[in-house]
């Protein structure tokens, strides 16, 4: 639980409205304001398929509380919802937001439902090139630390399907975006 905590702190590295927080048992929340930073924690959290991610659009009370667990409003209402349907999908990942949005969970949740199903599938090796080139790494700079060819960069690069990593995450960020907003 504290790893996680962790992971998503350093992931955010302060890009937050309220800090992670462990609210109970194994689970915490975080309030975010920027949907990009949504997309990452949740494509980190799911990376593994050892959490259950459940994400809440929707108005916060304010003012706002110095802590993440005493925060209220439609979002926490929905993402504990989405947490409870996260824990009996193969994704472990939920969407769920609230009535009187530009768009709905229908429009958005299976799409990043089908970004985890194929980041699930990537292989421990497409990983290593992923995290690479998520440092900042470039492919030559990556085949040189594989101690692999650039023609096996090349290979593992469209296996893991990385091409479109980038695209896909900012996508799923104008949308979650445009989902925040009042219709």
């Amino acid at each position: 639980m504290d790893d996680a905590v962790r992971r998503v702190e350093q992931l955010l590295d302060r890009r937050w409205v309220l800090p992670p927080q462990r609210t109970a048992g194994d689970e915490f929340q975080v309030l975010l304001a920027d949907a990009a930073a949504a997309v990452d924690v949740v494509l980190e959290l799911t990376r593994d398929g050892e959490w259950s991610v459940g994400v809440g659009v929707g108005d916060v009370e304010h003012p706002l509380p110095r802590s993440t667990r005493a925060a209220r409003g439609a979002a926490f209402f929905r993402a504990r919802d989405a947490v409870e349907r996260a824990k009996t999908v193969p994704e472990h990942f939920a969407l769920e937001i609230e009535d009187g949005r530009r768009l709905d969970t229908a429009a958005v949740e299976p799409l990043v439902a089908q970004t985890v199903r194929a980041r699930a599938r990537r292989s421990q090796e497409g990983w290593e090139l992923a995290d690479l080139l998520r440092a900042g790494h470039t492919r030559v700079d990556a085949a040189k630390l594989l101690a692999i060819s650039p023609q096996a960069v090349a290979k593992r690069y469209l296996a893991a399907d990385l091409r479109s990593e980038d695209a896909v995450r900012a996508a799923l960020a104008r949308l979650l975006s445009e989902a925040d907003r009042a219709a």
